[in-house]
Order: C-alpha cells, then sequence, then structure tokens
C-alpha cells in the first residue's frame, strides 16, 4: 500500500469501475461498486494535505477529509472510520448520494482540481471507510453511559431525524421517532433510488439505532393520527424534522390531468415495491411515454427510475441549458448512457388529453378533461442573471413544439408543510415558507419544540440535514440541562456496543 501521501503527480483519478448501462438498466442495484483496499489507499494516496483544507471547508460537515485520507492511505481503516463516524454519522451514505462534485470535490475545494491534477475521488473514499468498518464489525449501537429520565419525541425518520436521535441517545435521553413511513429513513429510504443507494445500507444504520434504545413508531402522521397537543404531553422536548413534502405545482393548464403526478409519489411507489412493501408499484413508467419536468436531482432519479422500469421513451424538459442546470452533472451522464433524453432550454406552457399527432393537425384541439397524452412547450433563450447568478429563461416567440406524454412527472421541487395547521397554531412558519424557530437554540415559538433540517431550510442535501439534526440535538441537550434532574440508574450495556456522554463531551472509550 502507499506509504506517502501526495502521489497526485504520478496517480491519475480514478473511480470504480461503473457498471454498463446495458446491464444495469435491467435492476435497481448500485451502478458503482467499492474501491478495493488498494484501490482506496491508492486514491487518497493523491490528497495534498493542503494547509488550509477547502474540502473540509466545504463540506457542511466540515468533515477532517485530509486526516482520514492519509489514515486510509496508511491503511489504517480502523481510525479512519472513527475518525469519520465523529463528525457524521452516516459517513457510507453520504459517500454514496452526496453531490461531491459541488461540495468538496468541486473546482474551488480542491486544490488539485485547480491545478489541472483531477480531484481526490472523496466520496468513493468514504464510501469505503463505512462500508470496511461494517463488514469488520466496528460499527457498533451508541449506549449511553447513563439514563437522564428525559424523554424526546422526533417527527420524521430521515437524515436530520435519525442523526438527532443518535446523537439524543448517546446523550442518556428516552427517544421516540414518529414517521408516516413504515421503516426508519424518510426519503434516504423512500426517496433515493436503489441504484444510487441500496436500501440495506439505510436499514443497518435504522437496526443501529434500535439496538441503541430508540424506538421508532411508524404509520403516524402529524396532524392526522399524530396529535401534536398529545406528543408535546407525552414528551420534555419535541423536535419536528418532517422535512418537505409538499410539491410545488407546475402551474400550467392541464396539470390536473391523470396521470400527472408529483416526483416524490413516483420515487416513493417504486420504492416501496423493490422493499417489499407492495406487490408492485403503484405509479408504473412500463410501456409509457414519461416527461420529466424539472433539472435537479430528483428529476435525475425519476429519469432513471422511468427507464429502469421499461419505459417506452423518457424526455426531460428543463428551461435553462445543462451548464446552468441546479443537478448534478454526474447524474445527468448516468442518465445520458441510460438511454434518456434531455430536452435543453424547453418549457412547458400545457398539458393536453389529445394525442400529440391529433394537437399538430388540430391545434385548437388542446384539451384538460382525460389523462395525460401531450405537453406542448416552447423553446427559450437565456437572458440576464436572476438573484442567484443564473441566467433568466425567456420563452422564444413562435417556437412552440409538442411531446407526447403518457405520464408526466412534476420534478419542479418541494416546500415544507405548513406547521401552524400541523400543531394547532402552535409553531409559526416563516416569510420564507419554512418552519420558525430561533437561528441559534432552533427552539419554536412554542417551549421546546425545536426544528431541523428540510423544515428548516427548506429542501436540501442529506449531509445538510445531518447537520442539522446533530445541531438541533446539542441544542435539545442543553434545553433539557436546565430542567430538574431526572437522573436513572446506570444502564445495562450490550457487548461490544459505545458507551457515550453528553453531547459534546468525550467518550468513555
Amino acid at each position: 500500500m502507499p506509504d506517502r501521501m501526495q502521489k497526485f503527480v504520478t496517480l491519475r483519478r480514478r473511480m470504480a469501475d461503473k457498471r454498463e448501462p446495458e446491464d444495469r438498466i435491467r435492476d435497481h442495484r448500485e451502478i458503482l461498486p467499492d474501491l478495493t483496499p488498494d484501490e482506496a489507499a491508492a486514491q487518497a494516496s493523491r490528497c495534498e494535505q493542503c494547509g488550509t483544507p477547502y474540502c473540509q471547508v466545504y463540506c457542511p460537515l466540515h468533515n477532517n477529509i485530509p486526516d482520514w485520507l492519509k489514515m486510509t492511505a496508511e491503511g489504517r481503516m480502523e481510525a479512519a472510520y472513527h475518525l469519520a463516524q465523529a463528525t457524521n454519522n452516516f459517513p457510507e451514505i453520504c459517500g454514496r448520494i452526496c453531490p461531491q462534485d459541488r461540495l468538496c470535490e468541486a473546482k474551488w475545494a480542491c486544490t488539485l482540481e485547480q491545478a489541472g491534477h483531477e480531484t481526490v475521488t472523496i466520496g468513493a473514499v468514504e464510501r469505503h471507510i463505512g462500508d470496511t468498518a461494517w463488514a469488520s464489525g466496528w460499527v457498533k449501537p451508541r449506549v449511553p453511559t447513563r439514563l437522564t429520565g428525559r424523554r424526546v419525541g422526533i417527527v420524521g425518520a430521515g437524515p436530520a431525524g435519525m442523526a438527532a436521535a443518535e446523537e439524543l441517545r448517546a446523550a442518556g435521553h428516552e427517544v421516540h421517532v414518529y414517521d408516516r413511513h413504515a421503516r426508519m429513513g424518510g426519503l434516504m429510504s423512500y426517496g433515493i433510488p436503489e441504484f444510487k443507494m441500496e436500501q440495506r445500507v439505510v436499514a443497518r444504520r435504522a437496526g443501529l439505532l434500535t439496538e441503541a434504545g430508540v424506538v421508532f413508531h411508524g404509520g403516524r402522521v402529524l396532524g392526522g393520527n399524530l396529535v401534536f397537543s398529545d406528543l408535546q404531553a407525552r414528551h420534555d422536548a419535541v423536535v419536528l424534522a418532517y422535512g418537505a413534502y409538499r410539491p410545488r405545482r407546475l402551474n400550467l393548464p392541464g396539470e390536473d390531468l391523470a396521470g400527472v403526478i408529483p416526483a416524490m409519489d413516483y420515487l416513493v411507489s417504486s420504492s416501496r415495491a423493490l422493499i417489499g412493501e407492495t406487490a408492485a408499484p403503484e405509479i408504473d413508467a412500463a410501456g409509457k411515454w414519461v416527461v420529466v419536468i424539472g433539472g435537479g436531482d430528483t428529476a435525475m432519479d425519476c429519469v432513471r427510475t422511468a427507464v429502469r422500469q421499461g419505459a417506452e421513451g423518457v424526455t426531460c424538459l428543463y428551461r435553462r441549458d445543462r451548464a446552468n442546470m441546479p443537478g448534478s452533472a454526474r447524474e445527468v451522464g448516468h442518465a445520458e448512457e441510460e438511454g434518456a433524453e434531455f430536452d435543453w432550454q424547453s418549457q412547458p406552457e400545457a398539458l393536453s388529453d389529445v394525442p400529440v399527432e391529433v394537437v399538430v393537425s388540430r391545434p385548437e384541439g388542446f384539451g384538460q378533461r382525460g389523462a395525460v397524452r401531450t405537453v406542448r412547450a416552447c423553446r427559450t433563450r437565456l437572458g440576464v442573471p436572476d438573484g442567484a447568478g443564473r441566467k433568466r429563461p425567456e420563452p422564444v416567440p413562435g417556437s412552440a413544439f409538442e411531446v407526447a406524454a403518457d405520464l408526466v412527472i412534476n420534478a419542479l421541487g418541494f416546500t415544507v408543510e405548513a406547521a401552524h395547521e400541523l400543531t394547532g397554531d402552535a409553531v409559526d412558519m416563516s416569510p420564507q415558507g419554512r418552519v420558525a424557530a430561533d437561528r441559534e437554540t432552533r427552539m419554536t415559538k412554542a417551549p421546546g419544540v425545536f426544528v431541523a433540517g428540510d423544515a428548516r431550510l427548506g429542501p436540501s442535501l442529506v449531509v445538510w440535514a445531518i447537520r442539522e439534526g446533530r445541531e438541533v440535538a446539542a441544542a435539545v441537550d442543553r434545553y433539557l440541562g436546565f430542567l430538574p434532574d431526572h437522573v436513572q440508574p446506570e444502564p445495562q450495556t450490550p457487548a461490544g456496543a459505545r458507551r457515550d456522554t453528553r453531547i459534546g463531551e468525550a467518550a468513555c472509550d
């Protein structure tokens, strides 16, 4: 194995070999295998070990990337895992699904990329560290050294909720997690397709929480069969981490036609069938002409899922060009390899239940009463940049065209469900449409009620949700520390389990 760093001069960047497109579209398994130990060590040894590690700066969790790269290069894998785990509850998950090309591996984050040597394969090495730890038996439940007698309820079992649950349980609190779905993971389990991350990866983390003593309550919906006032009465603190599930509207004529569906409904349907919760997908693209509207990572997930389900054809309509799309360029490349088509600078204008061949011959026959059959769009040109620096799309007069569609998937994004409706006005929303809370304490206007993840930030990345979960756990722990003491007898520790103290303190081992 390499015995020193800075080998970027003699070693080229290399990822594990992807499965061939014609093979991978036949199933939903991950398209990238893990690196071998020698490959991981070699790729880690390319790190320049910068004095100012911008990869760490641009990681939302500020992972100790240069240090665990060096440990991997030296073959000290157990130490590398414990260092990675110190800042990230789910390193093998982030290694798989983080958009590293926009974070730690971006040209502004890795000096090797800036110098023309190609970035270090940080994500692939992080995944290897996590998977090696699981295979070697180094991953243990974090069992507290003492019980505080305090009970915390977390609404939402996604990355923010799971990270908060692990931290709070390790601090000694009784933790109950409530979620609408039957298993933990949130959108990691139901919204991220298995060709990006197989569900066993999330399931083993969920199992670890159960081993640590976290109690999960599936099939519970806040504002429905989970009443907020009851939740408050049963817990000393409550964390709202219910994500951002409400789809944005297309605001197009015909968007209420049958066959026009939100992206998350489609992805959840596919995931539930794959993990055995349903016999078949409730929404199936097999044999259909599919049009996906949007240009983010969720749109790419829908496009690639439709290909695997056997769609007759899959087209993604996006109103800007490739360079200005918000999604990962890597994911677009995967989708193109698998046969999806992209119609850049195309802005949908209306949806119709009239077949495309009829619309073309009789434009006046554009109806909106039955099931969708046609999408009408126009070409765009890019004008002046907007507030975020991206060029505004402007319709090109006289450029209308039609695309056949039996299934139209709305992947324009999501918003946060109104907290005041779910909590009986106990919690407010911010002017930006998120759950309102103090920026430092993360507490809402309701005492002892906190918020984390997409519910506070708006739709974001899993890595940001993990950071949110860790930070809200620390805030809740501080809050509970000021309440009258309820310390319980020391709990029994399963053999091999980790023993943890309060959040922010050193572990006993």
